[in-house]
This record gives C-alpha cells, sequence and structure tokens, in this order.
C-alpha cells in the first residue's frame, strides 16, 4: 500500500509552479494575442462540481479555497459563466488572502446577470459583462447603470459568443493574465479550444455523482494533455498542477500555420445547450 512519501509523480509547492509558469508566458507577452490564461476548478473524486440539480455544491477544504484566493491575486482577471453567477452568486474577491481582487468578466451571451448580484455591490470590483450586439439594450443599460460594464462581442455562427475576440478585447484593456473558474461549460469550452495555458485541479476526497466538470464531447481534434505534472496535498485534497499545449494565440502564426481556426466557441459545441 502506497504512502503519501511513495505516491508517483512529484509533489511540490503547486502555487510556485502556477507562478513561474505565469512569469514564463509574460516574459513573452508581446507576441501573444490572448492573456495568460490558467484553468483552475475543484472537483469530487469522481469529477464532479456541482449536484445533480445544478445547485451550489462547497468541494475544497478551507486550505485549499485560500490558495485559491491566492492565484486568483496572482491574475489580472478572473472569468466565469453567467449560470455560475446566478447559482453561487459569488465575489470573486480575494478575501481569504491578500493581494488585489482581479477584474471580474462574466460570459452571458443573453444578459441573464441579475441585477442584484453581489458583483454589483460593494466590497467587489464591478464587472465585465460579455454579451453578443443582439442583447437586450435595456438590460444593458441598467447594468452599466448599476457599475457594471458591458461589452458586446460578435457571435459565431452556433449562436455563442466569439471567444478569440473576447480574448482580444480583454488583452487591449490591459488584462494579460485570467484565471478562468467555470463553470462546467465554460471548463469544457477552454479545454476543447486548446486555448489554456495551464491547469490546477483540486480533487476533493467524496463522491458527488452529480455534473460533471468536463462534458462529452466529439468535438476534439485532440485530446488535452497535461506536461510537467506534479502535485500537492492539502489537508486531504489532492492539488494537481501542469501545463497545457496551447492551440493558437501568437501574434506570429497565422491560422493555417498553428492548424486550429481562429473562431473558438464560448462554450459547447452547436448541438449544446447556451447559457454558460
Amino acid at each position: 500500500m502506497n504512502t503519501s512519501d511513495d505516491l508517483p509523480g512529484r509533489q511540490v509547492d503547486v502555487i510556485e509552479k502556477l507562478r513561474n509558469r505565469l512569469a514564463e508566458l509574460q516574459h513573452g507577452a508581446e507576441n501573444r494575442l490572448w492573456p495568460a490564461i490558467t484553468l483552475t476548478y475543484a472537483q469530487s473524486i469522481d469529477g464532479c462540481i456541482a449536484p445533480f440539480d445544478g445547485g451550489s455544491l462547497q468541494l475544497s477544504n478551507a486550505s485549499s479555497q485560500q490558495m485559491t484566493h491566492q492565484i486568483r491575486a496572482m491574475h489580472d482577471a478572473i472569468l466565469v459563466g453567467i449560470n455560475t453567477v446566478i447559482c453561487d452568486d459569488p465575489q470573486l474577491t480575494v478575501r481569504l488572502s491578500s493581494g488585489n481582487d482581479p477584474q471580474p468578466v462574466v460570459l452571458d451571451s443573453q444578459l441573464r446577470f441579475p441585477l442584484d448580484a453581489k458583483l454589483l455591490r460593494d466590497p467587489c470590483v464591478r464587472p465585465i459583462i460579455v454579451t453578443s450586439k443582439l442583447a437586450c439594450d435595456k438590460k444593458a443599460n441598467q447594468l452599466i447603470t448599476a457599475g457594471a460594464r458591458v461589452i458586446r462581442v460578435r457571435l459565431q455562427e452556433n449562436g455563442l459568443i466569439d471567444l478569440s475576440q473576447l480574448l482580444q478585447r480583454i488583452k487591449e484593456m490591459g488584462l494579460h493574465s485570467v484565471m478562468v473558474e467555470g463553470g462546467a461549460k465554460v471548463i469544457t469550452s477552454f479545454l476543447t479550444s486548446r486555448i489554456a495555458d495551464q491547469l490546477l485541479l483540486v480533487i476533493a476526497p467524496r463522491f458527488v455523482g452529480g455534473l460533471r466538470a468536463v462534458h462529452p464531447t466529439p468535438t476534439w481534434e485532440q485530446e488535452p494533455q497535461l506536461q510537467d505534472v506534479c502535485y500537492q496535498l492539502l489537508e486531504g485534497d489532492i492539488v494537481v498542477w501542469g501545463s497545457l499545449n496551447r492551440g493558437n494565440g501568437v501574434k506570429c502564426a497565422s491560422s493555417s500555420q498553428a492548424g486550429v481556426s481562429n473562431r473558438l466557441p464560448e462554450c459547447l459545441p452547436a448541438n449544446a445547450k447556451k447559457g454558460e
């Protein structure tokens, strides 16, 4: 029987690995169209992030939560989907750690953002809400009056926001690093599109039997794989870190050279439900 001392792989300080990877990416930031992207989320040991009914669920322990807030402080922005806002009503701050709060960015193609959300009240940084050019002007004006910034980007043929254009806009705003926290549709989107640079995954030692973190998808031309994988034990939680091969986003490479389309999905393939 293995103990924590003879588990395969390398147990290291994952925060240091993540910080070093960010530094590497920012060193060559002038050659990149997009910000550095860190994908991070917590799941159960059976791969779930929420109950089957889609409600809120706290998975990670106190130490892992504090680590997550440390990671937030290392990024310029934090990105979630609208379902996360509706279900969890998060603050997206670094209240459990020191440092500056990142800029919240919310994907909301239909402007379902609640006017009473915590993100529209102190002490939260007012969000950037990303929607389509066809979204309701009246709701957009209400959100702007409440302190949010609403930006409109083009839609893809499947009706979802063009993620590549969004990431370019984010970088033009001076946001050079983005932490993506989910939910499930957003996680699947970033993995499917192969645009995340690194992954930090917290695995809680419990079974949920609920909503999977990564949805089944037939659209992957190449399955994403972690490299330079290492882990850290945090009071029962297992924290896994690894780098990801990014599919595009370098100025000197055209879409034909990179072998990847510049038009990347916001969330899921066209035959999936919208709304994250």
